[in-house]
């Protein structure tokens, strides 16, 4: 038998609600990175989050397109 793993993701509304509620300039250092980089904001919050959390997982530093 097959094992599906569903894999969920920060949705743009969610991170928006989020990052609203944040101070300005750790919001707009958000924003920043995720222009820098070419990343939707919610992939960049996510990994952020993610990276609090785990230090295994993917961080900023990984996030270096091209």
């Amino acid at each position: 038998m097959q094992v599906i793993e569903v894999v969920s993701h920060l949705d743009a509304v969610t991170a928006q609600a989020f990052l609203e509620r944040l101070p300005k300039h750790i919001r707009d250092a958000f924003y920043n990175r995720a222009d820098e980089i070419g990343y939707p904001i919610e992939a960049v919050l996510e990994s952020a989050i993610a990276a609090s959390l785990d230090p295994d997982s993917l961080s900023f530093l990984d996030c270096k397109p091209g």
